[in-house]
């Protein structure tokens, strides 16, 4: 089973320091959707999303390649976790009311997953994908996790990072496509907690496999004299959404 996986290392915090989506995205796909039987979360990861669509659909199915991310899924009796990659989804034809993925369609081979997509979708079925970027915390924050993107962990980054920092606009998109409305992630975080996210980052892990350093502790004290330790700050994420039809 070959995929591009850049998480399952990092399983773990990846469970614990992703921020869950918003109840008002999930019900808006769920809206959409031409019924509430089964909806399919692709690259569930460790089924956030899978979990928020459990409270609106009947059934769903939630798939990933990494065994290590499946490992720490999250249990619902609504949900059943399945080992498949994207591009080879383990349904009949016609059988699904809406497909999500959260924060991965831009690892895929894309004509591979629209090719499978467009198989298991009922007739008017809703596809949903979604990406978010860095956090917003305020603009002393914010200016010290740009540096860090950009000039330390940037040489770092997969070619397909480039979809997420164009909003998913540059990625293909072969379907009708219905207009999506704002949504964001929002969180209160310690500094600590962030640090923690950004750990999970590709990027990160890739430095580090890379140049036999960790680049965490030089923003971890960049960010110490500019947030006090303990204290919280409401951080955003806006996400950015396509929503279509084949």
């Amino acid at each position: 089973m070959s995929f591009k996986d850049h998480f399952s290392r990092q399983a773990a915090d990846y469970d614990r320091y992703r921020p869950a989506y918003p109840p008002a995205l999930l019900a808006h796909v769920a809206a959409l959707a031409p019924g509430r039987d089964l909806a399919l979360d692709v690259a569930t990861g460790n089924g956030q999303a899978a979990i928020g669509l459990a409270g609106e659909f009947e059934r769903v199915l939630a798939s990933d390649a990494s065994a290590s991310q499946l490992a720490r899924a999250r249990p619902h009796p609504r949900v059943q976790y399945l080992r498949h990659t994207a591009e080879r989804l383990p349904l009949r034809a016609a059988a699904v009311d809406a497909l999500v993925a959260a924060q991965a369609a831009h690892w895929f081979d894309f004509p591979a997953f629209y090719a499978e997509a467009r198989r298991v979708m009922k007739p008017g079925g809703i596809v949903a994908l979604w990406t978010y970027e860095r956090p917003q915390a305020g603009p002393d924050v914010d200016a010290a996790i740009d540096v860090f993107y950009r000039d330390v962990v940037g040489p770092y980054w997969p070619p397909e990072r480039r979809h997420v920092e164009a909003a998913y606009r540059s990625l293909p998109f072969p379907l009708t496509e219905t207009p999506a409305p704002p949504f964001s992630l929002t969180t209160d975080w310690t500094r600590e907690d962030l640090m923690h996210y950004v750990g999970t980052w590709s990027a990160v892990d890739r430095y580090r496999t890379q140049t036999g350093r960790d680049p965490l502790p030089a923003l971890a004290s960049t960010l110490a004299a500019l947030w006090p330790d303990g204290s919280a700050r409401k951080l955003i994420w806006p996400i950015h959404l396509r929503l279509g039809r084949f």
